[in-house]
């Protein structure tokens, strides 16, 4: 992504604090370079390709951010002209690094909903109107790119069309959400952390259990188990239905960009999602 002589991000964190140099990690996405200065402390910076991601990431670090201090990185810089930003590294290692079945892995769902009660909280709008007509619109959409490239049946169509309507017609709990809530993105040190806030803005609280609950928890109940004793409660019977139609986005959304990337694995899973809701 960055071909210039001069890599912006670099650029960003010497003027804010001074001299680093990188350190390399492939496992990094090609946007994300980890940086470490003279008295070796960690950064990550971020170049964003398009101005709306990266406005509402900057957002989210000066704005929801206050309510999770001490489990995400600190905001130590930005640039608007180049789309950068860059932040303080959390010590730990990444949560999706653990051991499957292990006690951490366990632990760290959790912490992950722990932490996550706090945003929620923090911000909460009880049974607001607001957030439905948006995300209905949002699935609507969604739903007309999936027809364009034949990816769903007329069935298919009829049954994301219902879970439209539901979201029109629901009444739910907004909040500050995060919106890839998973264990790419929490990191396990001294305390929880919280990495990659570019999708963060008010949306339905429950659409925050969206990829764990589509991605992760179905052949993992202890793990489900162990993030809503964390958050201090389970979804109600009626919560539980209606994330049933943020699997209709997390389904048609994932076939479209699997289709669109050509990546099968994705394409895949979007098909699962679309099956478990027939």
């Amino acid at each position: 992504m960055i071909t210039a002589s001069v890599d912006p991000r670099l650029e960003l964190a010497r003027e804010t604090v001074g001299s680093v140099r990188i350190l390399p990690d492939p496992s990094l996405p090609s946007r994300l370079i980890q940086l470490i200065d003279g008295r070796g402390r960690r950064y990550f910076a971020k170049q964003h390709s398009n101005r709306p991601r990266y406005v509402q990431e900057v957002h989210a670090y000066r704005t929801w951010s206050q309510h999770l201090t001490g489990h995400v990185p600190d905001l130590v810089g930005w640039h608007d002209r180049t789309h950068t930003l860059l932040v303080t590294a959390l010590a730990g290692t990444r949560a999706d690094a653990v051991a499957p079945g292990s006690r951490e892995e366990e632990l760290a769902h959790y912490e992950a909903g722990r932490v996550l009660r706090l945003l929620h909280q923090a911000t909460l709008i009880p049974r607001s109107g607001a957030v439905g007509p948006d995300l209905a619109d949002r699935l609507a959409r969604w739903i007309a790119r999936a027809e364009h490239a034949r990816l769903i049946s007329t069935n298919e169509r009829g049954l994301l069309s219902a879970h439209e309507e539901v979201l029109a017609n629901t009444l739910m709990d907004s909040a500050a959400c995060h919106l890839d809530y998973q264990p790419r993105n929490w990191n396990l040190g001294e305390s929880f952390g919280l990495y990659d806030l570019e999708h963060m803005r008010r949306d339905a609280r429950i659409r925050d259990f969206a990829r764990m609950e589509f991605r992760r928890w179905q052949a993992a109940t202890h793990l489900r188990n162990a993030f809503y004793s964390g958050y201090g409660r389970h979804p109600t019977d009626t919560e539980q239905r209606l994330l049933e139609s943020f699997g209709a986005i997390e389904a048609v959304t994932a076939l479209v960009r699997g289709y669109e990337q050509d990546d099968l694995a994705l394409s895949a899973h979007g098909r699962t999602v679309l099956a478990r809701l027939s």
